[in-house]
């Protein structure tokens, strides 16, 4: 169910929601990598959110984002158990959004598929703490009513959870230059198959993740080094009988290719790059994660 109120209905619960419905999809999607949850929370979110009595609501927006935080907590610890059992590697479910999300540095990496990918590695609570914080600079005292903690705990959990992600999120931004003119050499690269110049444009360290989710064949283990990924990719597309299309497009804000096969979305091939040169390969191919990959997603920080 849609958690997406009649825009006829002119209560003030609902006029408030609806002002918010985007920065709260936002929230619950960082926390959780998938638009699909991310909707489910909205909708408990919303159903909380009318039997609440708003004469006693000081700060609307901040009641809100703690009703969101809490239920996508649940849900998270939830997908964890999930993901357990899941085939081969979990990515985040990418989203194709409009060209302000790139403009937006701080957006654009915050829902980048290499930064979401860090913030797997972290608890529900840290992961929790650390997007309400560093990503949308909530306060302290704001953050532990949501995750039912002491303020003093929640600045402990920020410093350790951020010093978590330094060390492992990409170490500087890309422009989108940049980005443009990797990503049409890499395309240009798929096009050819050339394993030379493939070797060309990807950093030595390049590590490829697959996401097929036991419905599309898909490496079930990361691939790590130039060499490998490169005659993995050469191989694969070897393999295809069927025409391959190639299309640049913008995924979680970042650059990204989508995959067609006969004419049909095969799958979103996203990109982190370093230095000019591709540092990380995220290809899903589940095609339950592609339904949010040709219509845009609005999202929003504020």
């Amino acid at each position: 169910m849609d958690a997406r109120p009649s825009t006829d209905e002119t209560d003030p619960a609902t006029e408030t929601f609806v002002a918010h419905r985007n920065l709260l999809f936002t929230v619950a999607y960082e926390m959780l990598g998938s638009a699909a949850d991310a909707e489910d929370v909205l909708q408990e979110t919303w159903l909380r959110w009318v039997k609440v009595d708003l004469a006693q609501v000081r700060d609307q927006r901040a009641y809100l984002v703690r009703i969101t935080t809490r239920q996508a907590l649940n849900r998270l610890r939830t997908m964890n158990r999930r993901k357990e059992a899941y085939v081969g590697q979990w990515l985040p479910e990418p989203l194709l959004t409009a060209p302000d999300v790139a403009e937006d540095v701080e957006l654009a990496e915050s829902v980048s598929m290499a930064l979401m990918l860090v913030l797997e590695t972290l608890s529900p609570t840290e992961r929790a703490v650390f997007v309400l914080r560093e990503v949308f600079d909530t306060g302290y005292d704001e953050i532990a009513a949501a995750v039912d903690k002491t303020p003093t705990t929640v600045r402990q959990i920020a410093h350790r959870a951020r010093r978590h992600v330094d060390a492992r999120r990409p170490r500087r931004v890309v422009s989108p230059d940049e980005s443009r003119a990797v990503l049409e050499s890499f395309q240009r690269v798929l096009e050819t198959g050339d394993p030379q110049t493939l070797l060309d444009v990807l950093a030595p360290d390049v590590v490829m993740v697959n996401d097929g989710g036991g419905i599309k064949q898909a490496a079930l283990r990361p691939i790590n080094g130039a060499e490998k990924v490169a005659r993995f990719l050469v191989g694969a597309l070897g393999k295809n009988t069927s025409p391959v299309a190639v299309a640049p497009t913008v995924v979680n804000g970042s650059t990204a290719l989508a995959v067609h096969l006969d004419g049909e979305l095969d799958g979103i091939l996203a990109l982190s790059i370093e230095n000019a040169r591709v540092t990380g390969l995220y290809y899903v191919r589940n095609p339950e994660k592609l339904t949010r990959a040709e219509t845009e997603t609005p999202l929003t920080l504020r």
